[in-house]
């Protein structure tokens, strides 16, 4: 389930530009790091509206960028269950399927 619902996300949501100095897989990298601060958001009890805050207050590694999937991957993350965030590796499960795109 959390597979399809994943690829819908990965088809349906706009393509982050992956940067002449990023290779596909590094802009893979980068996104599934997203989705893991998303998740942690989550399991922190951050509002949705708050995670984009939430997450630059922890100033994440990844390029500056990437902070504009932030409120495109946070509905599909908190849309799941939370046994599922509690218990998944979203960062995981996007990370393989973004490669194979």
């Amino acid at each position: 389930m959390i597979r399809s619902v994943l690829f819908a996300a990965l088809i349906s949501a706009p393509a982050l530009p992956v940067l002449a100095a990023d290779s596909k897989a590094q802009s893979c990298q980068y996104q599934a790091q997203v989705v893991a601060a998303i998740q942690q958001a989550r399991l922190d009890r951050v509002k949705e509206r708050g995670v984009p805050d939430a997450i630059a207050a922890t100033n994440p590694a990844w390029p500056d960028n990437y902070n504009k999937a932030i409120p495109l991957m946070t509905p599909w993350v908190y849309e799941q269950k939370m046994k599922d965030i509690r218990t998944k590796d979203l960062s995981a499960a996007w990370l393989e399927l973004c490669l194979k795109q």
